[in-house]
């Protein structure tokens, strides 16, 4: 699993068996004699990495001034975005072929989005006692706190940090953005 999240972070983004072994200092069947197939090896590496993910997030404060909850979130967020980079890209490759991933994906969408309401319940709250956000189709109260949640998840993805990165800004020209949309969105000053 080192070898290959090793080779990954090393931008050799669909590292093959022999490669794995090779960096690992292994032979090729010791790989098989862990894990059943590539699949089993990439599920396990996802764990891993999940878990290494987890150890680099601070619990942003949840109260407080928007701001400052927003400056924190994004701090944080970019942190992570540079650090996931690489694996992502990896698993973009893999995913189609590959279900454990694309729950692993999931479940990390899952824990991001909900980051994003903890840290920014206050705002949602709000929204869903003015039952109604600009554009949200339905008005209602649930669907002004959903379409917020949802608005807030997509400006702190990773697709919209990579997609800021690919497009030539530098971490710190990212993080300005996602941090303008993100106050944009909450209707935040600075």
């Amino acid at each position: 699993m080192d070898a290959l999240l090793s080779l990954i972070a090393d931008g050799e983004l669909k590292p093959p068996a022999p490669r794995i072994a090779q960096r690992a200092g292994v032979s090729l069947r010791s790989i098989y004699q862990h894990f059943e197939d590539l699949e089993a090896l990439f599920a396990a590496a996802h764990a891993r990495y999940t878990r290494h993910l987890l150890t680099l997030i601070d619990e942003v404060p949840d109260d407080g001034p928007v701001e400052e909850r927003l400056d924190a979130f994004v701090a944080q967020r970019a942190q992570v975005m540079e650090e996931v980079t690489p694996a992502r890209r990896a698993a973009l490759l893999q995913e189609p072929f590959s279900q454990q991933l694309r729950d692993g994906r999931d479940r990390i969408y899952d824990i991001a989005t909900a980051e994003v309401a903890r840290v920014f319940r206050l705002e949602l709250e709000a929204a869903a006692s003015e039952g109604s956000v600009k554009g949200s189709v339905e008005g209602s109260a649930a669907s002004a706190r959903s379409d917020l949640l949802a608005a807030l998840s997509m400006a702190a993805s990773w697709e919209a940090w990579d997609h800021l990165r690919l497009g030539g800004l530098d971490t710190e020209g990212a993080q300005r953005v996602m941090r303008l949309a993100l106050a944009a969105l909450l209707g935040a000053r600075r």
